[in-house]
């Protein structure tokens, strides 16, 4: 390896053996499931693959273009700091402020329940209105007048408050959130989660806490848990082995029915940490590269195109999100040999 990465930089080959694993709760091990480490495959979920089309990286080179030859300006809320990096080096999560969110909830939520509820309500009215004793006409109009201003007004009405404040005060809205919630640095192999608490420093001075250790002391686990109406919904875990400690990977792959999904993110997860393989080969990390050195050897090596999803067309960029798609429902590695067992006594 070249003298870009820390000798600390992930790699299968090259795990230590490690302290016998703590024993975890049986009501921890009862909604938890851990996934096998190593052996993984080139593939991304599908949420990470679609993150940035190559439409939108063209539109990104557009307005740097624009922004470059004066014909456009940064806006005040492009300049602050998000605190976000995701690169060939880290992967760092930040969510924005709290006042941020609210907006953007409240946008999106009133949408999504406008629409759900504009499908659905009509299958209630028309039962209603067929046993209503005025008759169906009349019993009609009547619960349509009684139910439709509350359950197609209040959200209608969330849903173009939440877009007219983000679209026509965005400098007023969009702002950061106090700092990052965790890094995977793919550079030196670390795994940072960052502490808000810190034993009561960061209220006192603002000094944030940094847990960082390597990423082999992390296990994967899925959390698995019903809805209210009993439906099963599984989230991918980074668990660190040691410590009650854990990062919440729905940033890189969100709550889902099925466990492919997080099969897949953890087979990615470690792909972007491993320096012996080349970065995940997805449109978020294409102009980042040629700064990587496995990816810019392998690269070389199999001519890939530098502009490969840059100059895509849409035809063949929808065909692959189907294909992708595909691959990862059908996803398993359930029976999956675990190597991180040659290394650690598992408790569990």
């Amino acid at each position: 390896m070249t003298a870009h990465y820390s000798p600390s930089a992930y790699q299968p080959a090259r795990i230590p053996d490690q302290p016998a694993a703590a024993k975890r709760s049986w009501l921890f091990r009862f909604g938890n499931s851990r996934l096998p480490w190593g052996h993984t495959e080139n593939i991304v979920p599908h949420s990470m693959l679609s993150h940035t089309s190559p439409a939108g990286l063209r539109n990104v080179e557009r307005y740097e273009h624009a922004l470059a030859t004066g014909a456009k300006k940064r806006q005040a809320y492009e300049l602050l700091d998000y605190h976000q990096i995701i690169d060939h080096e880290r992967y760092r999560h930040a969510s924005l402020s709290k006042h941020s969110l609210f907006w953007f909830y409240l946008w999106g939520g009133g949408c999504f329940v406008f629409w759900v509820t504009l499908i659905f309500s009509p299958i209630g009215w028309l039962a209603l209105a067929d046993v209503d004793p005025e008759g169906f006409t009349k019993g009609l109009v009547n619960i349509v007048l009684e139910t439709a201003p509350w359950f197609l007004g209040v959200p209608l009405a969330c849903w173009a408050i939440g877009s007219l404040v983000v679209h026509k005060l965005t400098n007023w809205v969009v702002r950061p959130s106090k700092g990052p919630l965790w890094e995977f640095n793919r550079r030196t192999g670390m795994v940072t989660i960052f502490d808000y608490d810190n034993m009561g420093e960061y209220k006192r001075s603002g000094t944030i806490g940094e847990f960082t250790c390597s990423f082999h002391e992390f296990d994967a686990y899925i959390s698995s848990a019903p809805d209210r109406q009993g439906l099963i919904w599984h989230q991918l875990h980074l668990v660190h082995r040691y410590h009650n400690l854990a990062i919440d990977l729905s940033p890189i792959v969100p709550k889902d029915s099925s466990m492919a999904p997080h099969f897949a993110a953890w087979d990615f997860l470690q792909n972007y940490m491993d320096i012996g393989r080349p970065l995940p080969d997805i449109p978020l990390f294409e102009k980042h590269r040629a700064n990587d050195p496995t990816t810019a050897a392998h690269d070389r090596r199999t001519g890939r195109p530098e502009r490969y999803w840059r100059d895509m067309d849409d035809e063949t960029w929808e065909a692959q999100l189907t294909q992708n798609l595909g691959r990862v429902n059908a996803y398993d590695i359930t029976g999956r040999l675990n190597l991180m067992a040659r290394h650690v006594r598992y408790a569990d």
